[in-house]
């Protein structure tokens, strides 16, 4: 038989952004790994429902290949947003002012 639906939805979950906790049932999954509908062995992350409208939905290309290649243990984050920023005018120019 069947189990019933009325506890769905009473888990609670932690928004990876904000930091709050909210039901599950108001919260959106995210996938790091960009494949939501595979979800095989899958542990998804979740999102309250306002940082997730504040998702910039623009691709990101090769963002993740390039932090990757700057990124390094124990690096402070001034020297990081230095890297990425140098990184970022290697690929792509200077931006125009």
């Amino acid at each position: 038989m069947w189990r019933s639906r009325t506890g769905r939805g009473r888990k609670t979950v932690v928004c990876i952004a904000c930091g709050s906790s909210v039901l599950r049932s108001e919260a959106r999954e995210y996938d790091k790994e960009g494949d939501r509908w595979n979800r095989h062995g899958k542990q998804f992350e979740y999102l309250c429902k306002d940082c997730h409208r504040e998702l910039c939905w623009q691709p990101r290309g090769e963002l993740e290949s390039l932090i990757l290649d700057i990124e390094q243990d124990g690096l402070p984050q001034s020297e990081f947003l230095t890297r990425y920023l140098h990184a970022v005018e290697d690929r792509y120019g200077r931006p125009e002012e």
